[in-house]
């Protein structure tokens, strides 16, 4: 029987624990078992276990749920790369989303735009070819109020970017519209909950929130995205006023989980149940995904949710 050796990995023993498997290995959740002792039967910290499969050392597992249990070098190299920096697929996310982010490579997001000095709502609308009250809804702007050069916006899928060059020196701005950034984690088991009992599958909710912001509430895209489930302002309101049956509080990690996995029930019901259309059109758009198929970096978002549900139990 092989003994580990590896110090950041072991964990005392009362008696002689099974080696870990020599690869990743599927564990489905017991009645009564934890992280903790699951971790502990394979001879691993739940710190370990946890980072091999992109969860909270404190995360609750879910009965029936499926824990990979990783080789020696999978659990060292996932505890190596500690937490990840980047949320959306966004290496230039904001500074509060440092802490966490997926390990799993994915595209930037679409349509990021930063305002220049001199920029107005109406001179970028009409480089971008889209009326300005659509990019000010998108982003909870004021149509006819300033913008201060750093705003962060997003424009629509497929618009023509308004003007390449740097981005200009000034603190970055956003929008006062809900959602907001706020400092909470979630875990996958809590992810799953909310989209189970909206009839959403928890693996793919769990595999998008992961993918988008590793589960951390405190991230704000370069595409003026925020939170758990990555949000703009106008797609929060449109949930509001559409989908959701109850006041959404757009500081609570779970209310915005909870508007994204409303969203995300009605993009499966717009591609008929498909789970790869539906995270290609969270990502793309809806429209832009019906107009044009899915572009080349929504095929690597979807692939790359389509990995991560095998994390959180699913297919």
């Amino acid at each position: 029987m092989r003994r580990l050796c590896l110090a950041l990995l072991c964990v005392p023993a009362a008696g002689v624990l099974p080696a870990p498997a020599a690869a990743n290995v599927p564990h489905t959740v017991m009645p009564g078992e934890t992280l903790w002792s699951i971790a502990a039967a394979n001879g691993f910290t739940t710190r370990a276990l946890a980072a091999a499969n992109g969860l909270s050392p404190d995360a609750q597992v879910v009965l029936g749920s499926t824990v990979q249990i990783p080789s020696v070098p999978e659990a060292a190299a996932a505890l190596s790369r500690g937490p990840a920096t980047s949320g959306d697929g966004d290496s230039d996310a904001d500074d509060s989303a440092s802490s966490s982010a997926p390990a799993a490579a994915a595209p930037p997001p679409l349509g990021a735009y930063t305002v220049r000095p001199g920029d107005t709502l109406s001179a970028i609308a009409a480089r971008a070819r889209v009326p300005a009250g659509e990019i000010a809804f998108m982003n909870g702007l004021n149509l006819r109020g300033e913008l201060l050069a750093g705003t962060v916006i997003k424009l629509p899928t497929g618009a023509p970017a308004p003007r390449s060059g740097p981005v200009p020196s000034v603190p970055r701005v956003y929008s006062p519209a809900g959602p907001h950034a706020t400092p909470a984690r979630l875990s996958s088991s809590q992810i799953g909950q909310v989209a189970a009992a909206n009839g959403v599958s928890p693996s793919l909710a769990a595999a998008i929130a992961y993918q988008e912001s590793g589960f951390n509430n405190g991230v704000v895209s370069r595409a003026n995205a925020r939170g758990v489930m990555q949000l703009l302002p106008g797609t929060w309101d449109w949930i509001q006023s559409t989908l959701a049956h109850r006041a959404l509080d757009p500081n609570s990690a779970l209310d915005n989980v909870h508007a994204g996995v409303l969203y995300l029930g009605s993009l499966l019901r717009s591609t008929r149940g498909n789970p790869a259309l539906a995270a290609g059109a969270y990502y793309q758009g809806l429209g832009s995904v019906h107009q044009v198929g899915l572009l080349p970096e929504t095929q690597r978002y979807v692939n790359s949710v389509m990995a991560l549900r095998s994390r959180f139990g699913g297919p």
